[in-house]
């Protein structure tokens, strides 16, 4: 969603106040990628899913209990992968959404006038 002109000198504001008070913190936000927190979260889960996997087939035929954790660790695994898909999916829909390319066009048009 496109930001209004107030909008946008307000977050502006707050930018060049961060990096005015605190510039190597400001420096470390403007880096940070979040794509590359989500990828490793996905890698840890599938890791862990794969563990649970193979500990509950190593286990189910003598330690019941130690089968289990590792099936409630593949189930925590999945739904973390699902999580992770489903937020990057609505990150992707709200990049490319209609209303935002719309909004970016008004944007230039309204420029080079």
């Amino acid at each position: 969603m496109a930001l209004d002109d107030r909008e946008q000198k307000i977050l502006e504001e707050i930018e060049r106040n961060l990096y005015a008070e605190d510039p190597k913190l400001a420096h470390t936000i403007a880096k940070t990628d979040p794509s590359v927190r989500i990828k490793r979260r996905r890698l840890l889960a599938g890791i862990g899913f794969f563990v649970g996997l193979a500990i509950m087939l190593g286990t189910f035929t003598r330690f019941s209990y130690l089968a289990g954790l590792g099936f409630i660790l593949m189930v925590a695994s999945a739904a973390m992968i699902a999580a992770t898909m489903r937020g990057m999916r609505a990150e992707r829909t709200a990049s490319f959404s209609v209303y935002g390319w719309m909004g970016d066009v008004r944007e230039r048009w309204r420029r080079e006038r």
